[in-house]
């Protein structure tokens, strides 16, 4: 089965494919394209020469096999399937994962049997990382998947033969507001994608969310999952957040459900914690964070208001395609003013970064450029804009940012 194939995943993923001392776990929110992530490797393999009974395939997901709830009945399924004879690595490719609880012993014993390389992915209602990092460690490699960035989306949609406009612009305002599950590319009317976008963030939420983590008082987390959705990329605290529900909203929530929650949310990649980082003393602080979405198709799905904020938005776009090269990202403070993102990557190596619709007038130019001028070292410093002309000033990189994306930059190479 021939499914698009995203390289910049797939060739961090490549240096281990034939490694029988790690496994690989393959993470990210329900529906970014993980299952097509070990189908596309199996492919490779088959490229590569591994003839087709070396490689063995299970969804656990398929009704077939629905009973697989147990290591014994896993094991079972894995020595019917491979063929005996099969000569050579073999390669177990195993999704949704987490319907076997206690799968951790089960699949080390094949590792540490050899000659097998294991590849595994689960959908985020079940803590996989966490789990392995408790009981694997050292023994497995973590790959995080997000949905589709927008040189993937522009990429998949010629992959389906879908007509792709000459307007770019056009095509990145529907990428914004439809987001980057990559199923909804499928679907020509904008209703039917908004409809599949809806259905994947209510499914997100009823089965990674509320029956696995056994929600008490659903209204309340209700509550604080719409308030942090709304309110994607704006600075925020606990201590904040526990005065605007108790004060304001009037919802009564104490401190450690309210963390719970947040923690929810997070462990199912639907939103993302950006720490803030001292840009003076090097040092990340615990205050004052933000939350940017695993896509903006959560925050669309769940309002009416078709109508873009372009900052929080583009923000979001930057630190999810960033973070999807493999980036650490912070929002960098500089004594009282703010860099929307400090970026790292390599020991010491660090990105500054500012986002913004437009610096089209003096004001809105120069107060983006301020927090650079505070910086005394000589890192690489960006600004993305949507401007179609750009600005030399001060040794910042002006860029746009749809082009950027469009083009498959990075921070390295466009240094």
């Amino acid at each position: 089965m021939q499914v698009y194939r995203r390289e910049k995943y797939l060739s961090r993923i490549r240096s281990f494919y034939h490694d029988e001392g790690m496994i690989k776990v393959i993470t990210g929110v329900r529906r970014c394209g993980k299952s097509c992530m070990m189908l596309s490797i199996a492919d490779e393999l088959r490229e590569l020469g591994v003839p087709d009974e070396n490689i063995v395939f299970l969804d656990l997901d398929l009704r077939a096999n629905r009973k697989i709830k147990t290591p014994d009945a896993l094991e079972g399924l894995i020595d019917r399937t491979a063929p005996p004879g099969a000569q050579g690595t073999k390669y177990l490719f195993i999704d949704e994962i987490q319907n076997v609880r206690g799968f951790e012993e089960l699949i080390n014993g094949y590792r540490t049997d050899g000659g097998w390389s294991i590849f595994i992915t689960g959908s985020n209602s079940y803590p996989l990382s966490g789990e392995l990092a408790t009981k694997l460690t050292g023994r497995y490699l973590e790959f995080e998947v997000f949905t589709l960035d927008f040189a993937e989306y522009l990429g998949m949609k010629r992959y389906l033969g879908k007509e792709v406009s000459s307007n770019l612009a056009r095509e990145f305002t529907e990428y914004i507001r439809l987001g980057g599950f990559p199923k909804a590319v499928e679907y020509d009317d904008e209703r039917d994608k908004r409809a599949y976008v809806q259905g994947v963030v209510q499914e997100i939420f009823e089965k990674d969310v509320k029956r696995s983590n056994k929600i008490r008082n659903v209204s309340v987390f209700n509550v604080v999952r719409d308030y942090l959705i709304n309110n994607f990329g704006a600075t925020t605290s606990l201590k904040n957040l526990l005065e605007h529900f108790n004060k304001v909203e009037k919802v009564h929530i104490k401190r450690e459900t309210l963390n719970r929650y947040i923690q929810i949310l997070v462990d199912a990649k639907i939103i993302y914690r950006c720490q803030r980082f001292d840009m003076k003393s090097r040092k990340s602080l615990m205050r004052d964070e933000k939350y940017y979405l695993a896509d903006l198709g959560f925050y669309f799905a769940l309002n009416t208001d078709a109508r873009i904020n372009y900052g929080p938005a583009l923000e979001n776009v930057t630190y999810q395609y960033l973070r999807s090269l493999g980036y650490m990202m912070s929002v960098g403070r500089i004594g009282n003013l703010e860099c929307d993102f400090v970026a790292r990557r390599a020991f010491g190596e660090y990105f500054y970064i500012q986002v913004a619709m437009t610096i089209a007038d003096h004001a809105t130019e120069d107060r983006e450029y301020r927090p650079f001028e505070k910086i005394t070292d000589s890192y690489p410093r960006y600004l993305f804009t949507l401007d179609p002309l750009l600005q030399q000033r001060e040794g910042v990189r002006h860029l746009n940012l749809m082009e950027f994306i469009a083009s498959g930059g990075d921070l390295v190479s466009s240094n």
